[in-house]
Parts: structure tokens; C-alpha cells; sequence
């Protein structure tokens, strides 16, 4: 009888503080709703009404994807703007280009900050890193040492070998498989595009392309796919909308099994990086390296104005993980999806060739030197970028002050989004949104094209405070793939299907199956020897 009594004493004192929490909230909500309205200040942006405490949340987990049932309400509500509560915070959705300018341009400084989430906590080591971290002291730290050491134009040539080397393993790979038969053969196109780009990033970060034997053709073995697997594991849950982060009480239940899902591939990258990480800080220390030889190097040997190590070991591990992470994304999605647009259209696939060819010719391979004149290959991949993002949203931009944009109220701790999606498929800014033609990005003969889009009317980069330090390395990324990968081979529809398949997978914004094309070499044998 104690024990039920003390059972249900506590239960009761449970539910009492539960109450008064909510009737405490609910009160603070009515005055503040009274307040705005005596002073006559402007509206929250459109959206659906919220419950009390929880926001739209119950909503949010009825209507999965979260992002397709957000779409649907804006759509419903014919609006670029929208408001949804979740939990206590105001997550404002922006698919105009017009108030995207006017959220990242006009009001950078207000918006310059980034939410706290149990996903981004993981993946940058207790928010050591520059990209999901809040706006700070670490966030300054780390961004200043991005700009004057990491990713500058003197960095940037300094690694230019490293690169020009995994460009030449990613068509030796491709040609590897053609060989297999005279007439060519089917290639995993997927896998080409997301070994080359992660092999950039290994080579020019830990100065080694694999981080067990690989493959004799020299594609991925167990632990490069298992690594690229992680990678899109980690950034598809990076901002996922997890319950636990807008009500944090619920952290400790995992109802998404979010927290289990990113705890274990962090213990993933945790494997492959850290000894490599280790061994070299111990090596530095010894002095067993003078001159360094790639960016973990550098992040090494920087040091303070006391001598001192600029970056901590924790901090230096955190960057290798971001910058995994994030130079992979979207850049082979879009790619793989870009090539596959390109084989259906065989004349978009021709005239690509035709500029390479005019630009390079067959005797070599392009160079990232050819890289302003392909501006037919930047086309294609921007227009990719355009209507296949791998992600609904950009990184969310937290407002650090209560402002006004575009006539809204947007309360201090508000997230905004930028709909990746809805800007590049918006009907009222592009002519025909759901086709893919790169046509679209040439206004004359003379246009030159740059994946960067400053008005905003897609999301390639970034814009503001928080833009993308490593656009030189994100534009050779793309391009590098995109220009070898359709000068280096024909490609056609494998002999089974009459069209390459170009059906999304369901919740995501991949390609359904990953792209099987067959590829032929289309150069010279000598062209491909100077690679061997």
C-alpha cells in the first residue's frame, strides 16, 4: 500500500508540473498574441494553426515526408512564405527568390546562425565545426581559419596534383569496366560519381584514396562503400526535423530512432578517421614530417600567436567529417541525375560532346584550366542542381533578433528554410520547371555560366555569412565529373531497357534505381594511355 501510494504521489506531482507548464506556455502565448495585436505589430507568415505546447508536430508526424506535407500546405494556401510551429519554434519555409534576397542579403547579419540539433551535435564533435555551428567564438574561429589558410585560391592550386590524380583513377576506373568488352559495356554510374568525388576529398584531406586495399580497377572496396554509405546516412538526418530537437524532453525516448541511427555512423567515420588523425599528430610531434602534405597537415601545424595549436585534436576530427560530408552531397546526385536526363536526350548529349570536343579536343583530358569555357557542361549541372537538390532545404538560418521581412513578424529563434525544391521548380520564376533544359541559363551567345546564383533562384552554394567557403573545390568538383565523364565515353541506354528510368526513389529525392548506362570509350587509345 506505501509503494502504490508513493507510485501514485509521484504520478500525480508528474502530471500536476506537466499542467502547470502548459498552462503557464499557453498563458504566455495569449499575452504575447495580445501584445502584437495592441501594438499593431505585422503578422507571422501564413501556415497552419498549431495546437497548444506541441506546435504542429502531431501533423509533421501523420504526414511523412515532413517536406512533401509542408509543399501541400503552401500549395493549398497558394503562398512562398509559410509559418509551422514546431513545438516553441517558428520554422518559416521561403520558396520566393524575391524574399529569399531579402531574408540573406538585406538581413545576413539577423540570420546568420544555425539551430542546435542532436544530428549536428554528433557529426561536429559538440559543435566544433564552421558549417552547422551557431554563430560565436568557435564559429568565427573556425570560418577565419577556412578563409585565410584552408580554402584559399593559393590552397586551392596547391592541391591541384591531388586532384588531377583521382580525376584520371575516375575514368581509368569507368574505362576498366569498358574493357571487359569490345563493344563497351554497362557501368554503375552512381558509383563512378560518388567513388570520384569522395576520393577528391580522402586524397586532398588524409592524402590517400583508400582506406583499405580497394579494388585492382581501382574502384571502392568494403570500407570506401561503407564510408560513402555513412556519408549519406549523416546528411540525410542532419536537420531531419527530429521531434527531440523543437521538444527537447523527449530526447531521452528516441521515438525516431534518429539519435541511434547517427550515434552508430558517427562511430563509423570515428573508425576511419581517428587513427589516421592520431598517427599524424603523434608523427608532427616527433617531427617526422617538415612540409605538409594535405589539409589535415595544415590543420596540424597552424598555431597560435603563442605557439600554441590553432585546432584541438577534437576540433580537427570534427572537420573531417563535415568536410566529408558536405563536398559529396548533392553535387553526385545531381550529376547522376543530369547524365541520365542527357542519355534520354541524345541531341543534349551530342552537343555537350561537341563542346568538349571544340574546347579540349580528343588528343587530352579536360583540365579544371577549361573549366570557364565549358559553360554548356556548367549548364547542365546547374539546371540539375536546379530540379534534383538531394535535399528539400538548405542548412537552416536561425534569427538571432525579432525582424521584419517581406511585411512578416519573424520571432527571435525562428529557422528558416530555403525550399532547394520549391525555388528551383517554381512556376513563376522558371519557364516549363519540371523539364530539365540547360538551355534556360543562356541569355546570349556571350552569357558565361557559373553554378553560383546570387539572386537566389536556385540553391547551389550558399549566399551570405554563411556561404560556402570551398566554391572553387565544389565548382572543379562538379564540372571535373560532369566534363570527363561525357568526354571519355559514349553513352546509351543498356540493351534491356528502352529508356533510362527517371522515377525518384520514395521519400527521397534520388533516382530510383542508381543509374546503369552502357558506356563505350569514345577517344583515342592514346588519349587513355597518358592516364595508365
Amino acid at each position: 500500500m506505501s509503494l502504490l501510494f508513493k507510485s501514485f504521489s509521484t504520478t500525480f506531482a508528474v502530471l500536476l508540473t506537466f499542467s502547470l507548464l502548459a498552462s503557464t506556455i499557453l498563458f504566455i502565448i495569449i499575452k504575447w498574441g495580445s501584445f502584437r495585436k495592441s501594438n499593431n505589430l505585422p503578422k507571422l507568415p501564413p501556415g497552419p494553426s498549431p495546437w497548444p505546447i506541441v506546435g504542429n508536430i502531431p501533423e509533421l508526424l501523420k504526414n511523412k515526408p515532413p517536406f512533401h506535407w509542408m509543399a501541400g500546405i503552401m500549395k493549398k494556401i497558394d503562398t512562398a512564405i509559410a509559418c509551422f510551429s514546431l513545438g516553441s519554434v517558428h520554422v518559416i519555409v521561403v520558396n520566393s527568390p524575391e524574399l529569399a534576397r531579402d531574408f540573406l542579403h538585406n538581413h545576413d547579419t539577423e540570420f546568420a546562425s544555425r539551430p542546435f540539433t542532436m544530428a549536428t551535435e554528433y557529426s561536429s564533435r559538440g559543435f566544433l565545426s564552421m558549417v552547422v555551428s551557431p554563430t560565436g567564438p568557435q564559429w568565427k574561429k573556425i570560418r577565419k581559419m577556412y578563409t585565410t589558410e584552408l580554402m584559399t585560391p593559393t590552397r586551392h592550386r596547391w592541391l591541384l596534383e591531388k586532384r588531377d590524380h583521382e580525376a584520371d583513377n575516375y575514368v581509368s576506373f569507368i574505362l576498366n569496366q569498358c574493357n571487359s568488352s569490345s563493344d563497351g559495356s554497362v557501368v554503375n554510374v552512381r558509383t563512378a560519381l560518388r567513388h570520384y568525388a569522395i576520393n577528391v576529398v580522402r586524397k586532398i584531406v588524409f592524402n590517400r584514396r583508400y582506406f583499405g586495399k580497394g579494388r585492382k580497377d581501382g574502384g571502392p572496396g568494403e570500407e570506401e562503400e561503407e564510408h560513402v554509405k555513412t556519408i549519406f546516412t549523416v546528411l540525410r538526418h542532419l536537420y531531419a526535423f527530429c521531434i527531440s530537437d523543437f521538444l527537447p524532453w523527449m530526447r531521452v525516448f528516441d521515438i525516431q530512432g534518429h539519435e541511434k541511427i547517427v550515434k552508430e555512423a558517427m562511430g563509423i567515420f570515428n573508425k576511419y578517421h581517428d587513427p589516421i588523425i592520431e598517427e599524424r599528430i603523434k608523427q608532427r610531434k616527433n617531427g617526422d614530417i617538415q612540409e605538409p602534405e594535405d589539409l589535415l597537415d595544415v590543420m596540424i601545424s597552424l598555431k597560435e600567436a603563442n605557439g600554441k595549436s590553432l585546432l584541438s585534436e577534437e576540433e580537427i576530427k570534427a572537420q573531417c567529417i563535415v568536410r566529408a560530408v558536405l563536398w559529396v552531397d548533392s553535387r553526385t546526385t545531381s550529376l547522376e541525375w543530369a547524365v541520365a536526363h542527357m542519355i534520354n536526350k541524345p541531341e543534349m548529349l551530342q552537343k555537350a560532346t561537341d563542346e568538349i570536343d571544340r574546347v579540349v579536343g580528343k588528343q587530352r583530358l579536360i583540365q579544371e584550366s577549361d573549366i570557364p569555357q565549358l559553360n554548356y557542361i556548367k549548364a547542365c549541372g546547374k539546371e540539375s542542381l536546379r530540379l534534383h537538390p538531394i535535399t528539400p532545404f538548405n542548412l537552416p538560418h536561425v534569427a538571432m533578433s525579432n525582424t521584419i521581412v517581406g511585411g512578416y513578424f519573424i520571432p527571435k529563434g525562428s529557422q528558416i528554410l530555403l525550399g532547394r525544391r520549391g525555388l528551383g521548380r517554381n512556376p513563376k520564376v522558371w519557364e516549363d520547371p519540371l523539364v530539365f533544359k540547360p538551355e534556360r541559363f543562356f541569355n546570349d551567345k556571350s552569357c558565361k555560366i557559373e553554378l553560383m546564383e546570387p539572386e537566389l533562384r536556385l540553391i547551389t552554394l550558399s549566399s551570405g555569412k554563411r556561404a560556402c567557403p570551398g566554391i572553387a573545390l565544389g565548382t572543379a568538383l562538379s564540372v571535373m565529373a560532369l566534363g570527363r565523364i561525357l568526354q571519355g565515353f559514349s553513352w546509351s541506354v543498356p540493351a534491356t531497357d528502352k529508356m533510362i528510368d527517371l522515377s525518384e526513389l520514395q521519400n527521397e529525392f534520388e533516382m530510383s534505381k542508381p543509374l546503369h548506362a552502357h558506356a563505350k570509350p569514345r577517344l583515342p587509345a592514346a588519349t587513355y594511355d597518358a592516364i595508365a
